[in-house]
């Protein structure tokens, strides 16, 4: 067979007040080689990891993209033939940049092609979020750009929604994981309205301000209280990175996903939001880096060789 070439990007999710529903593509990219080639001695199939996770992601059948790539064969009711992966990986694990998302991504449009395009985009989602478990990551890594996803019982609904031009991204990735499930038993079971009004509040003027080319709206519109005080003794200096970057010009900011990548939304000053982020990441002793990359309309997609 022709090899397989196929690119899936970051992904980051809630933007502040949008907990489960907001996701947005950024380019930063994972890439998947698929070929046909034999398996194992041992009948495992072969999975090479280059970058990001090599040494600690899965080489067998429990490897995330090979796993979405045997949901999808099933689901299209074929036997999936002997394949060989290569995964070039640039997102970094547990850091709240979509690296699942982008794994089941890459996976299932590989798949999909090996199997003549049988699924449209939107079948796509409704697997890849059968998979992760939630669809804010996956609808943007899926779809591209920014995307308000909801699930109503089995049906996911979906709208993009535009992103003012020259919009940028700057992450900064610390060393420190944050598993998303452990970020997530700290949140609470109950909220009070006044909370929830608070982030209802935030979300519609997030996406009016985006999709208005109001950007001037962001610094509010990135406000939460749902999760991010619930996740800050996981991360403790968030609070003095988000303050290092609104203090150096940023539009707004906000914990990415589950953490621990914090990201400041920006028009201008990056390289001035980015070093003051990483000042203030080294005076609180914390190890990271810092990485400026901008939204990107595409999501996983295959590519020529």
């Amino acid at each position: 067979m022709t090899p397989i070439r196929v690119m899936a990007p970051a992904t980051t999710a809630n933007m502040g007040p949008g907990y489960d529903c907001l996701g947005l593509a950024l380019d930063l990219w994972n890439r998947l080689e698929v070929a046909e080639g034999p398996k194992n001695p041992d009948g495992k199939p072969l999975v090479e990891i280059v970058g990001e996770g090599a040494g600690e992601l899965a080489t067998d059948g429990e490897n995330l993209v090979y796993r979405a790539m045997g949901f999808l064969f099933r689901e299209a009711q074929r036997d999936m033939p002997p394949l060989r992966l290569r995964c070039h990986n640039e997102i970094p694990l547990e850091r709240g940049l979509g690296s699942s998302a982008a794994a089941i991504a890459g996976g299932l449009v590989a798949a999909n092609a090996l199997c003549d395009g049988v699924f449209s985009p939107n079948d796509l989602l409704e697997m890849a979020a059968t998979i992760e478990g939630h669809p804010d990551n996956v609808a943007a890594a899926v779809l591209g750009g920014l995307q308000l996803v909801i699930a109503d019982e089995d049906q996911l609904y979906t709208a993009p929604i535009s992103v003012p031009a020259g919009l940028n991204a700057v992450l900064f990735i610390p060393e420190l994981r944050v598993a998303t499930s452990d970020a997530r038993a700290v949140l609470p079971e109950m909220v009070t309205v006044a909370d929830a009004v608070y982030n209802m509040s935030r979300a519609a003027l997030l996406m009016a301000g985006m999709a208005s080319n109001r950007p001037e709206y962001l610094g509010v519109a990135t406000q939460d209280r749902l999760h991010q005080p619930y996740r800050q003794p996981l991360f403790p200096a968030m609070k003095l990175l988000f303050r290092a970057a609104r203090d150096a010009g940023a539009l707004g900011v906000f914990l990415s996903g589950s953490g621990s990548t914090v990201l400041a939304l920006t028009q201008g000053r990056e390289m001035t939001v980015a070093y003051e982020m990483a000042e203030a990441a080294r005076q609180a002793s914390v190890a990271g880096r810092v990485r400026i990359t901008q939204p990107t309309a595409q999501g996983a997609h295959l590519v020529d060789s």
